[in-house]
């Protein structure tokens, strides 16, 4: 069978199409330590924090470097799909969107997103804003329009990308820096994706 750009074999399902693509953009196999990572010790994008609370035990640095393909995809299948209940959002690039946004900034403020884009859409509360992502949320979302919440929960990680970079300026104290106008002009351009 051909083997895709992580060297595993052609995905059977849109769910390890999603792993496989997330791999693929966490640069695997590599290996990475910068100070300037709040996720420290990384590989795949599994990061030391992820590797103790999968293992249940403390874990090095060196083991972090030493994760293999396989316990990663485990990972992420169960920490990032299955345990926070996006496996069941139906439509394939929401659900993509999702898992992605919660790998890369927690499955519980993805979640958060997803409600907050059914809110928007319904233009009223329709659900509880909690991150947990349950029967009723799954519900509204798999009875949604998809490209609607797709673009909303999109926007809210955009302009969370621009806060966290201007937020990071500032605290550097950086205050002759374009990078500080990030979470402005993000905000900006979400403008025109708005529902």
């Amino acid at each position: 069978m051909p083997d895709t750009l992580t060297g595993a074999a052609i995905p059977r399902n849109p769910t390890e199409a999603v792993i496989d693509s997330i791999l693929r953009r966490e640069g695997w196999p590599r290996y990475t330590d910068r100070s300037s990572d709040r996720g420290g010790p990384t590989k795949g994008g599994i990061t030391l924090e992820t590797l103790t609370s999968w293992r249940k035990r403390p874990v090095t640095a060196t083991d972090v470097a030493a994760l293999d393909e396989a316990e990663v995809w485990a990972i992420y299948r169960a920490r990032y799909i299955e345990e926070p209940g996006f496996a069941a959002i139906t439509d394939d690039a929401l659900r993509a969107l999702v898992i992605d946004s919660g790998v890369n900034h927690g499955p519980a403020r993805a979640g958060t997103w997803l409600q907050d884009a059914v809110n928007d859409l319904a233009g009223r509360p329709v659900l509880k804003v909690d991150g947990a992502v349950g029967p009723k949320t799954l519900a509204a979302v798999n009875g949604a329009d998809a490209a609607g919440l797709w673009r909303s929960v999109f926007v809210a990680r955009m302009c969370f990308y621009g806060d966290l970079i201007s937020g990071d300026a500032r605290k550097r104290g950086r205050t002759d820096d374009q990078v500080l106008n990030a979470a402005g002009w993000l905000n900006r351009l979400a403008e025109f994706m708005t529902v």
